[in-house]
């Protein structure tokens, strides 16, 4: 197993940044694909970001390529989601999760998610 916690939350302005983390612990890191999702009021939760278990390859959704970078540490256990330029659209709460298979957009392919943080971005 593996227990997840979310940091770096809140309210910013559109425009503004935000650096989430997510602090690993339980089972060695290094050993899951790890992911970022988010989900809006009303909405289902969507897929933003993954790394596979090396630094190396990462995919993003078209909704924040460009503007949010994904990134591991697994000698410090920890996922990071850098956000920039963001948008009132990018509000929701987000969630890191981790996948002992390999690296998905899928939510169903994850077996431990965080609790989450919030993220309000307003205009």
């Amino acid at each position: 197993q593996v227990q997840l916690v979310e940091s770096g939350g809140g309210l910013v302005q559109a425009g503004g940044s935000l650096r989430l983390s997510c602090a690993a612990s339980g089972r060695t890191f290094g050993s899951f694909a790890m992911g970022w999702f988010r989900q809006a009021p009303g909405k289902e939760r969507e897929f933003v970001a993954a790394s596979s278990r090396s630094t190396g390859s990462t995919i993003t959704a078209d909704s924040v390529k460009g503007r949010f970078t994904i990134s591991r540490d697994n000698a410090k256990n920890t996922l990071v989601l850098q956000m920039n330029s963001l948008k009132p659209e990018d509000t929701a709460v987000y969630y890191c999760a981790a996948n002992p298979r390999g690296r998905s957009t899928r939510a169903s392919d994850y077996d431990y998610w965080g609790q989450g943080t919030q993220v309000t971005v307003s205009s």
